[in-house]
C-alpha cells in the first residue's frame, strides 16, 4: 500500500473519531448550558479531546491535499470549470479548515470564561456551527458520512 492510500484510509477512519468526540462534546455542551451544570474537568477533556481530533484530522487532511490526483493546483481555471476538481481543491479543504477554526475558536474562547453556563454555551454554539459545516461538507463529496471512502 503506497502513503497516499494509507492516508486517504487513515483519514477517512480518524472522521469517525473526530464525529464521535464532536457529538458527544455538543450533547454535553447543550446539556450543560440548558441544565446550567458546573464545567467539569470532564467537559474541559472531552471538549479537548475533540479540539486535538480535529486538529488530526486536519494535518492528515493537508498531506492528502498535497498527494491527491483529485486535487488540481497545477491549473486553477480547469479545476474551478469542473466540479469534483473544484470541490476537492477549494471547497472540502476551505469548510473543513473552517469548522476546525471554529472549533479552536470556541474552545479557546470558553477557556477564559469563568461561568460554567457561559463556557458550555460557547461551546455548544461554535461546535454546532462546525458540525454543520463538517456534515455539508461531506455530504458534498457524495461519500455517506458514516461509510468508509
Amino acid at each position: 500500500m503506497d502513503l497516499y492510500l494509507a492516508l486517504k484510509h487513515l483519514h477517512s477512519g480518524w472522521r469517525f473519531v473526530a464525529l464521535v468526540l464532536l457529538i458527544l462534546a455538543i450533547v454535553g455542551a447543550l446539556s450543560g448550558w440548558l441544565s446550567k451544570s458546573n464545567y467539569t474537568p470532564r467537559s474541559r477533556k472531552l471538549n479537548l479531546f475533540t479540539l486535538i481530533a480535529f486538529h488530526i484530522q486536519i494535518l492528515i487532511g493537508l498531506a492528502l491535499y498535497f498527494m491527491s490526483p483529485k486535487v488540481r493546483l497545477d491549473d486553477m481555471a480547469l479545476a474551478m470549470k469542473d466540479t469534483i476538481s473544484r470541490y476537492w481543491t477549494v471547497e472540502h479543504i476551505f469548510m473543513m479548515i473552517l469548522a476546525a477554526v471554529l472549533i479552536t475558536i470556541g474552545h479557546s474562547k470558553s477557556k477564559k470564561i469563568s461561568e460554567s453556563y457561559q463556557k458550555h454555551k460557547t461551546i455548544a454554539i461554535f461546535y454546532i456551527l462546525a458540525a454543520i459545516i463538517v456534515i455539508v461538507a461531506i455530504q458534498m463529496s457524495g461519500i455517506p458520512i458514516w461509510a468508509m471512502s
